[in-house]
């Protein structure tokens, strides 16, 4: 009998860290701020989608970085375009900054597999400002996930076409 009771107690215990090490991991995944886990980073080339879009769609890449750790961190965009119409030499190389933000991020929350970054930011060129509000929502993974950003009134739909964005 008491062999089976050390048994029953082993068991016990077992299951009883199994739940906490499921929910704590759980927590730190699907929570709200950031706080708890290594934080929410990330850097790549995107392609945004339909790029200028009607009438010319002339294609944009973007450069994106960003961190942020409790709460608190720093975001980076710069727009490039084409220099040259599409068909003209030159025409494959985004050498034209059309737009960058910069600015501080004072919110990370992340739900899932996503993050939504929020802050505000300088912005030059197109939808220029200071002190602009803006909103990331940025999926988590390498090429082909997405990354929303909403800034001075305008909304930019990219695909991750190099890097990755963890949390």
């Amino acid at each position: 009998m008491r062999r089976k009771g050390r048994l029953a107690v082993v068991a016990v215990l077992a299951v009883v860290t199994l739940t906490v090490a499921l929910v704590a991991q759980a927590g730190t995944r699907a929570g709200g701020d950031d706080e708890g886990n290594a934080g929410v980073r990330g850097a790549g080339t995107t392609m945004l989608e339909g790029g200028t879009g009607a009438p010319s769609f002339t294609p944009l890449l973007t450069k994106v970085a960003f961190h942020a750790r409790n709460g608190s961190g720093w975001f980076e965009c710069l727009a490039l375009a084409p220099g040259a119409p599409a068909g003209d030499p030159g025409s494959g190389d985004f050498d034209t900054n059309i737009m960058y933000v910069t600015g501080a991020i004072t919110s990370a929350k992340v739900r899932g597999n996503m993050a939504t970054l929020t802050g505000t930011a300088t912005v030059t060129g197109v939808g220029a400002g200071s002190d602009e509000p803006f909103t990331a929502d940025v999926t988590r993974g390498g090429p082909g996930t997405t990354l929303v950003l909403e800034v001075s009134g305008l909304t930019f739909k990219e695909i991750l076409l190099e890097g990755e964005f963890r949390f």
